[in-house]
């Protein structure tokens, strides 16, 4: 399998690698999927979806996610479903990255990673700008990301 490093139209972020390969407006706003490839110890700080379900797919590497405080190991061949309104994260554990696809539904999500692949917003000096991205995108931070 090719790392999305190598797939042409993927953007970058913090080191993550974000390709879109069903939006929605392919799918009338029912959903959306990205291919995700993210390096060894990241991931995100806590937070809420308000609107979207997120369904993680692992194809390659390990995460420990946390949901709503339980946490739990998903790798590669696992799925892991998140229900909108609930307070989670994840990290990549290991050595090795993580390649897992996010479906969102409905669709729409997805223009925040573009947001900040666009402007290579920086954790902790642009919070303002990455929360006024997150809120557009119906996403509030809730807590620090996983030790």
């Amino acid at each position: 399998m090719k790392d999305l490093a190598q797939i042409d139209g993927a953007i970058e972020w913090l080191g993550v690698k974000y390709k879109n390969i069903l939006g929605p407006e392919q799918t009338g706003g029912t959903m959306s999927i990205v291919d995700s490839w993210s390096p060894a110890g990241s991931g995100p700080p806590r937070h809420v979806h308000q609107n979207e379900d997120e369904t993680f797919v692992i194809l390659t590497g390990t995460c420990r996610f946390w949901l709503e405080g339980e946490e739990f190991t998903a790798g590669a061949g696992e799925s892991v479903f998140i229900p909108r309104g609930k307070e989670h994260t994840f990290k990549v554990t290991n050595d090795e990255p993580c390649r897992h696809l996010v479906i969102l539904t409905p669709g729409g999500f997805e223009g925040f990673f573009s947001d900040m692949a666009a402007g290579q917003c920086r954790i902790p000096e642009d919070m303002p700008a990455i929360e006024e991205s997150a809120k557009r995108h119906n996403m509030a931070f809730t807590g620090p990301p996983l030790d």
